[in-house]
């Protein structure tokens, strides 16, 4: 479907895999590797054929934060040149975060500095136990900011405050302990447990997988608690009405499979 020179994409029966390709430097961002990102994952939503989306890193590393020639660069920039460069980052991790399918993010090795804003910014995150992680820029005498929009929905206000702060680093069961990762597992078992949940969103409506995913954004995002009272009853009723739903409520009725399920 794509083709990109620091990442790589496969779809395969419905799993679209995005795979940071940079194995050689451990997959560090870089300006073109934010810019195929972004390009992919806007891309993918208009593949009707693309169910769920996975983002890994190949070779020994998901994400070893940015690469050292990247910050080179970005070290000699001005407030306006640093500002633009760090909206696009910004536009990256925005456009993981809003992407209309389920997105995964499956990690070993390493996630540090901006690698945790693309898992953050994911619906579901697996990681193996050795894993190694690390909010490293105040290290560098930066902020993690452009990451903190995700990162804090999953971990808080305090548990950012730890990990921010010290810039310490932390593996997996630690990082499930702080909810940055949904379950953090042996290697060996992780891929298995991986296939167990994309076997169960395959058996979930694509319709309504984007539908509760765009009703999740809005809730959490933009409406108040009494506008989420009309919102809510209209979405539903709208859903009911579609023909995804009435597919789903018949099968359901009439004891077969929905049309979705293989």
């Amino acid at each position: 479907m794509m083709n990109y020179q620091t990442i790589a994409f496969e779809e395969n029966n419905g799993i679209g895999t995005v795979s940071l390709n940079r194995p050689d430097v451990h997959n560090a961002l870089n300006q073109q590797m934010i810019a195929e990102v972004i390009d992919c994952f806007t891309a993918v939503n208009k593949e009707p054929g693309v169910r769920i989306v996975v983002l890994r890193g190949k070779g020994k590393s998901f994400c070893a934060g940015a690469d050292l020639n990247y910050m080179k660069g970005i070290a000699g920039f001005g407030f306006e040149e640093n500002y633009q460069d760090s909206l696009n980052l910004a536009k990256c991790f925005y456009t993981i975060y809003t992407c209309k399918k389920p997105t995964i993010a499956v990690v070993q090795g390493a996630a540090i500095g901006g690698a945790n804003g693309l898992l953050a910014s994911c619906d579901f995150v697996f990681c193996a136990d050795d894993t190694k992680f690390a909010f490293s820029e105040v290290k560098l005498g930066i902020a993690p900011a452009t990451i903190s929009p995700y990162v804090t929905k999953r971990i808080g206000e305090f548990g950012s405050r730890d990990l921010m702060l010290t810039g310490r680093r932390f593996t997996g069961k630690e990082a499930e302990n702080y909810h940055l990762v949904n379950k953090s597992l042996p290697a060996d078992e992780l891929d298995a447990y991986v296939n167990s949940v994309m076997d169960s969103l395959m058996s979930s409506g694509p319709d309504a997988m984007a539908a509760c995913k765009n009703l999740i954004f809005d809730i959490c995002n933009k409406l108040s608690f009494e506008e989420s009272r009309d919102y809510t009853a209209r979405l539903i009723a709208e859903l009911r009405a579609s023909a995804e739903g009435q597919e789903g409520m018949a099968s359901f009725l009439e004891k077969r499979k929905p049309n979705w399920v293989n």
